[in-house]
């Protein structure tokens, strides 16, 4: 057993803002937090994730399941509790955590070193946080057993809103996933000739990401008239439209955007319809500050688009992302994801990141749209891969 528990400092040094999130707690009337997503506790680790389990949470008969401790109030009561290997990445480049114990293989004997630190540090009975989506119901039980007079309370919003605005580092790595993303769909469309299956389209797409380094996630991807995302063997026809929307991340963090791309040259009608989707990206976008409500951008662009000739099939959503695709701030309810949009007439803050996007279903002409990624600032916003919103040419 690798447990590195008795490893202390003089005071832990955080990479998140304390005082925020002892306040959130206090808030939520929480006394102690035990994250178990992998981005909250990629977060409260300053970024790490152990690569071993990237792809795939599934080992013998249980599941990888990091957790982060955290007292309101006492950081130095902070612990990490991970897998038995990633004793050797502690060795290389030291945790934060004053206690850190790396001696687990499943989701139960993870939960049985979180029931040993919270009595150590004397909160066993306290009001414990948790993350319900994220807390697999063994080691839930295994908590519960063991922790006499313990409440479990949803720590899920807490999180939420520590994560919400973004640091100058987070923002970088926002920047920087977008950029790639539109740099790799653009060559994708490029290289993508008639008679380019979706399937051969989507692959190239991971290729560029990829070799640009990221982290391929998706490509949802249309070819001619056809709303249908996903891959198949249809191929690209002289003349035809297409849309690739593409999710990537750097170092956890994601980009998001929607681009389109032609085959030929556009006709007057497909300039006149990816105009009418610009034309609401940009009523939204003339709305966004730091310090005025989300609501006003949702007003302005869905005004925008009722006056629009394609009203009856077109869309318009927005919502916050970072290290998930859909987080704080929430704009909209249950538009498409479930969750209300708790967001809406709160200010947007600097260093919030939002995606805009607005989605044309024409019946005839095919799945037309504009996916935006914006940084909120103090005199409006920095949009991130901003390049290739009009019609791209396909063919080299």
């Amino acid at each position: 057993m690798n447990d590195n528990a008795g490893q202390t400092r003089q005071a832990a040094v955080t990479p998140f803002d304390t005082a925020k999130l002892d306040r959130l707690m206090e808030e939520a009337g929480i006394d102690v937090i035990v994250a178990t997503s992998k981005h909250n506790t990629q977060y409260l680790m300053g970024g790490y994730k152990f690569i071993f389990f990237a792809a795939m949470d599934a080992i013998g008969h249980s599941r990888y399941l990091p957790m982060v401790i955290y007292e309101k109030g006492a950081p130095d009561h902070s612990a990490y509790v991970g897998n038995r290997m990633e004793g050797a990445e502690h060795q290389n480049n030291p945790f934060w955590t004053p206690a850190v114990h790396t001696a687990t293989w499943g989701t139960q004997d993870a939960a049985g070193l979180a029931v040993e630190h919270l009595k150590k540090i004397g909160k066993a009975g306290g009001r414990i946080g948790i993350e319900p989506a994220f807390l697999p119901s063994d080691a839930r039980d295994l908590l519960a057993s063991r922790l006499d007079g313990a409440r479990f309370v949803d720590a899920t919003h807490v999180l939420e809103r520590l994560r919400a605005v973004k640091t100058p580092d987070e923002l970088a790595k926002l920047r920087r996933a977008s950029e790639l993303i539109t740099d790799s769909m653009l060559a994708t469309i490029a290289a993508a000739r008639a008679g380019s299956t979706k399937m051969e389209i989507i692959e190239q797409l991971r290729r560029e990401e990829t070799n640009r380094g990221l982290h391929f996630e998706y490509c949802l991807l249309t070819l001619g008239s056809s709303h249908n995302r996903a891959g198949s063997p249809q191929a690209w026809v002289e003349g035809e439209i297409l849309s690739i929307d593409s999710g990537g991340n750097d170092h956890g963090y994601i980009g998001d955007l929607c681009r389109m791309g032609v085959l030929g040259e556009p006709d007057a009608e497909l300039e006149d319809l990816l105009a009418e989707v610009e034309c609401i990206q940009q009523a939204a976008f003339a709305k966004v500050r730091a310090g005025a409500a989300g609501r006003e951008m949702i007003v302005a662009a869905e005004a925008e688009l009722k006056a629009s000739p394609s009203a009856a099939f077109t869309d318009f959503f927005c919502h916050g992302m970072g290290l998930i695709a859909h987080e704080a701030p929430f704009l909209m309810t249950n538009h498409p994801v479930t969750y209300d949009g708790i967001d809406a007439d709160k200010p947007l803050e600097a260093g919030n990141v939002i995606s805009v996007e607005t989605t044309m279903l024409h019946p005839k002409r095919g799945f037309i749209k504009l996916e935006d990624t914006l940084a909120i600032t103090d005199g409006g916003y920095e949009m991130f891969g901003d390049r290739g919103r009009g019609w791209n040419r396909g063919g080299g």
